[in-house]
């Protein structure tokens, strides 16, 4: 059985104080939940604070990006995973739509920084996603499946347990629209078929799959009621722990 994941991207929002004070409280509304794994990601700045206070929680704590680097060295401005996970993350955001839109990510970088987060022993929650454009022109497969084969290429049998995808549409990210429990699952579907052409059915079975665009404690459950739906990467509703902790209680 997969046990579903529900993650809160906190993007470029919160000071240290804030971060802490929206953990603390979202640590205290949802205290009993046992039925899925909860994750928050927090700007760098306030990786190690907001971690430090989840210690002994049900919440993980997660980086939004790392560099492609193993190494240390001249790379001003990166941050390699071995630093993240000194932080307190045990795992990390990787190829964010906004990132490949605004920051030139792409399916290659994407590859590199999965293998950079596996090699210091954090999950990857790798992100795929088409935009409004490429579904309208019934693209929306092909691309996603590009990205997914790409991001994941060279990845062992071992590597694949670190990997949690997540599917965002482009076109439901902070737009309000979100992609119906229908369009969501039949992507769903399609990604673990993807897996399972590239990796084994096995290792397919096991993925976690996560939807994110838009999710909000109003279509949570409908989302999560699919079969190949393991979960939310939540964004806007996560900024708040209240909604948050509702979303997380979907059920």
């Amino acid at each position: 059985m997969r046990k579903p994941i529900i993650a809160g991207n906190w993007k470029m929002f919160k000071l240290i104080g804030d971060s802490v004070d929206t953990a603390i409280e979202l640590r205290q509304l949802v205290t009993d939940v046992s039925h899925c794994e909860i994750i928050i990601g927090p700007v760098a700045t306030a990786l190690n604070a907001v971690a430090e206070r989840m210690s002994g929680s049900n919440i993980r704590v997660a980086a939004q990006n790392c560099s492609t680097e193993t190494e240390h060295g001249a790379h001003t401005g990166e941050l390699c995973c071995d630093m993240l996970k000194d932080a307190g993350a045990d795992s990390v955001i990787i190829g964010h739509s906004e990132r490949r839109q605004f920051y030139g990510e792409t399916d290659a970088s994407v590859n590199q920084k999965t293998k950079a987060a596996i090699s210091f022993g954090l999950d990857a929650i790798v992100c795929v996603g088409e935009s409004l454009e490429q579904r309208e022109s019934g693209q929306a497969q092909s691309v996603v499946g590009g990205q997914l084969e790409n991001g994941l290429r060279g990845l062992t049998v071992s590597d694949m347990e670190r990997i949690i995808v997540a599917y965002e549409p482009v076109w439901a990210i902070g737009t309000g629209k979100t992609a119906t429990p229908e369009q969501a699952q039949e992507m769903h579907a399609y990604i673990r078929k993807v897996l399972s052409g590239a990796h084994g059915s096995e290792v397919a079975d096991g993925v976690r799959i996560l939807y994110g665009g838009s999710v909000k404690p109003a279509n949570v459950s409908d989302l999560m009621a699919n079969d190949d739906i393991d979960g939310a990467l939540v964004g806007g509703a996560s900024l708040e722990a209240s909604s948050f902790a509702q979303i997380v209680k979907y059920r």
